[in-house]
C-alpha cells in the first residue's frame, strides 16, 4: 500500500476514534428513552471534540510550521490562546442551555417553565447525570493541552523523518557522484588504447561511450528507470571492456526473464560489473569473468564471479569504494527488499545481488 494512502488511513481512523469518545463515554448511551443528540449538554461536548479535532490539523498543518518553527514563539502561543478561547466559549453559543431551568433547585416538577415538558422518568436520570458535567475550563483543560502535544509530538517527528529522508537523499547522491566517474575513467582509458592502435572500432566506442554518459546525465538523477534501459547501459559497458579482452579471457554474460514493464534503481547493478572487470581482467594471466542476470516473476537475481588476477592497482585507477557505496545504496532504495552475498576466496571473488523490483 503506498504510504501517502497509509498515511490518510490512519489520520481518518483517528479522527473517526477520536469523536467516538463523547459517544462512548456519554451515560446516556445505553437510555433507549433518549436520543444523544436531543440532549443539549451531549451536543455541546460533541461540538467541542469536533472543535478539538479542528485544532488538532491547525496547530499540525499552520500554527507549528508557520510559528513554532519559524521561532515565532508569541505568536504561536497566542494563536495557542486564540484556539483554547475558541474552542471553550463557541460550544456554549452555538448550543446554549439553562443549566437553572434544567436543574431547579427543588428537583424536577409536573410543568417546566416556558412550556417546557417535564422530563419523562427514563430521562430523569440522564438530566441528573449531565447536571455533573464539569465545564470546559475544568475538565477540557487537559483535553486541550493533550490535543496540543498531540499535534506538536506528530508534527515534530514527522518534520524529522523528512529531515532525515533529505539527508539519506543527499548521501545517495553523493555516493552516485563518486561511482560515476569511475565508469568515465575506464571506458576512457578503453578509447585511448583504441585511438593510439588506429582501431576501426573507435568510432562506434565513441557512440557506445556516448550513450553511457547520456543515460548517466538523464537517468540516473530518477528513483527508478525501465530496467532495459539500465540492462542496455551494462551492454555498452561490457562491449567497451571486451575492446581490452584476449584470447586468453573467458567471458560470460547472460540476461534471461521478462524485462519489458520492470523498473529498477539506476546504477545500482554496474558497480558488481565494473569490479569484475576492475581485477579480473588481465592480458598477462588467464583471467575468467561470468555474468548471469535472471528476472522471475518481481525478483532479479545478478551473480558475477571472475578470477583475481590484479592484487594492486595504479593510483590512478583507484577512485573510490564502489562496492561498499552500493550496498549503502541498497540498504536505502530497497530497505529489507534485497539480498546480497560476497564469498571471496583467494583467487575467487563472487558478488550475488537480489532484488525485489517494483
Amino acid at each position: 500500500m503506498p504510504k501517502h494512502l497509509q498515511k490518510y488511513i490512519v489520520h481518518i481512523t483517528g479522527s473517526l476514534l477520536f469523536l467516538s469518545i463523547p459517544v462512548l463515554s456519554s451515560p446516556d448511551l445505553t437510555n433507549a428513552h433518549t436520543h444523544l443528540f436531543d440532549i443539549a449538554p451531549f451536543r455541546q461536548s460533541f461540538f467541542q471534540y469536533v472543535l478539538l479535532l479542528v485544532f488538532f490539523y491547525v496547530n499540525y498543518f499552520y500554527l507549528i510550521p508557520h510559528f513554532y518553527f519559524r521561532k515565532r514563539y508569541f505568536l504561536f502561543v497566542l494563536g495557542l490562546a486564540v484556539c483554547f478561547a475558541v474552542i471553550s466559549f463557541l460550544p456554549d453559543y452555538v448550543f446554549p442551555w439553562n443549566r437553572q431551568m434544567m436543574y431547579p433547585p427543588g428537583g424536577f416538577s409536573t410543568s417546566m417553565p416556558n412550556g417546557m415538558p417535564a422530563p419523562q422518568s427514563g430521562n430523569t436520570m440522564a438530566f441528573s447525570r449531565h447536571r455533573h458535567m464539569p465545564l470546559f475550563f475544568g475538565g477540557g483543560l487537559w483535553q486541550f493541552l493533550l490535543v496540543s502535544s498531540l499535534s506538536f509530538l506528530v508534527r515534530v517527528n514527522q518534520r524529522l523523518s523528512s529531515m532525515e529522508s533529505e539527508k539519506l537523499k543527499t548521501e545517495v547522491s553523493y555516493l552516485k557522484a563518486q561511482i560515476n566517474p569511475h565508469f568515465l575513467f575506464n571506458t576512457l582509458n578503453s578509447l585511448y588504447a583504441l585511438t593510439l592502435e588506429k582501431s576501426d572500432a573507435a568510432p562506434n566506442a565513441i557512440l557506445k561511450l556516448s550513450g553511457m554518459m547520456r543515460y548517466v546525465v538523464t537517468e540516473s538523477s530518477r528513483e527508478r528507470v525501465a530496467l532495459q534501459s539500465e540492462l542496455d547501459y551494462i551492454q555498452n559497458y561490457i562491449s567497451l571492456q571486451r575492446l581490452r579482452m584476449d584470447e586468453a579471457t573467458t567471458f560470460n554474460y547472460t540476461v534471461t526473464g521478462p524485462v519489458v514493464g520492470r523498473q529498477i534503481s539506476p546504477l545500482i547493478l554496474i558497480p558488481f560489473i565494473e569490479n569484475a572487470f576492475k581485477y579480473g581482467l588481465n592480458p598477462e594471466k588467464e583471467s575468467a569473468i561470468h555474468i548471469a542476470i535472471s528476472i522471475e516473476a518481481d525478483q532479479l537475481t545478478m551473480v558475477v564471479r571472475n578470477n583475481k588476477v590484479i592484487t594492486t592497482l595504479p593510483p590512478e585507477e583507484v577512485s573510490g569504494r564502489g562496492v561498499e557505496n552500493t550496498r549503502l545504496r541498497l540498504e536505502y532504495l530497497y530497505p529489507e527488499r534485497h539480498s546480497l552475498s560476497i564469498n571471496e576466496t583467494e583467487d575467487i571473488f563472487e558478488v550475488k545481488l537480489i532484488i525485489l523490483l517494483v
